[in-house]
């Protein structure tokens, strides 16, 4: 089992910076992805920004691409979301995950609010 625990989260103006933090304990042996998704009220969950367990390969939504920044610390079992130059649309609840390629699990995090606004 793996439990992932998000922090960073808040109200922030448009341009502005945050940077979110995932935690996780437990196993991660078995963990081939670590991610961001985002859910905005009334919107379904999408995928923000992934980045291998090994090799560290990113990939980034279109619409956060040059703004957003994945990285990981293995050793500290974390990841984190640097994100700058925020726009009202990246106003959502943010969501840490981990995958396994082998049996297509996924663990979640409960979320964090980030608020886009004046």
């Amino acid at each position: 089992q793996v439990q992932l625990v998000e922090s960073g989260g808040g109200l922030v103006q448009p341009g502005g910076s945050l940077r979110l933090s995932c935690a996780a304990s437990g196993s991660m042996f078995s963990i081939n992805v670590m991610g961001w998704y985002r859910q905005a009220p009334g919107k379904a969950r999408e995928p923000v920004a992934t980045i291998l367990t090994s090799g560290g390969s990113t990939n980034y939504a279109d619409s956060v691409k040059g703004r957003f920044t994945i990285s990981r610390d293995n050793a500290k079992k974390s990841v984190y979301l640097q994100m700058n130059s925020l726009k009202p649309e990246d106003t959502a609840v943010y969501y840490c995950n981990a995958h396994i390629w082998g049996n297509r699990t996924d663990y979640w995090g409960q979320g964090t609010q980030v608020t886009v606004s004046l």
